[in-house]
């Protein structure tokens, strides 16, 4: 189990950026390679946790399972909200767990995501996620730590977005005339 304060921002890239010769510029390597992801949120029939600016959330990457609970968050330059996380040994039984206690998938989304870091540099984690709503950078460490990154990629706070995929998605789908679903890949 993983508990600590998230502190992050993500970056929608432009078309034509090739955000890859960035990284590699500034000193950023391959950590962990590409792999898909599948999130399901969880709340209560009443939107229980959404009111409270709380999340559930179960994952399936590489073959494991993670439950994650995020709890209110500050808004300032960056997002920063506390973060418990540990993976689970069965994604069927934690369904069915997360039943019994009255909560239910509210919203699935998709991505593949890629993470790099820089050498010996432990201070954040850069994450290259592709998305059916278009590509996005996640920044997450201390904010001195963001701000520095972000401008050696050619970005600025200007540039940063705080909302979370599903408000992203929701975005998306009101500026496109789509209504909103799950924020899945089309096979």
């Amino acid at each position: 189990m993983t508990s600590a304060t998230e502190t992050e921002v993500k970056i929608p890239l432009p078309e034509g950026v090739d955000i890859l010769e960035c990284l590699n510029r500034a000193g950023f390597t391959l950590s962990v390679p590409r792999q898909f992801e599948s999130n399901t949120i969880y709340d209560s029939p009443d939107r229980r946790l959404r009111q409270a600016e709380m999340i559930v959330r179960l994952r399936e990457v590489g073959g494991k399972f993670v439950l994650t609970w995020k709890g209110p968050g500050e808004q300032s330059k960056y997002k920063s909200r506390p973060e418990l996380e540990t993976t689970v040994g069965s994604l069927d039984v934690l369904h069915k767990i997360l039943g019994q206690l009255g909560f239910e998938p509210v919203f699935r989304y998709e991505k593949y995501r890629r993470e790099f870091a820089q050498g010996n540099n432990s201070h954040g984690v850069v994450t290259l996620d592709e998305t059916p709503i278009g590509d996005f950078l996640e920044l997450e460490g201390p904010g001195d730590w963001i701000d520095e990154t972000a401008s050696r990629l050619g970005f600025s706070p200007e540039n940063y977005s705080l909302e979370s995929y599903g408000r992203l998605y929701q975005n998306y789908c009101e500026r496109n005339g789509v209504k909103a679903q799950n924020m899945v890949f089309t096979s």
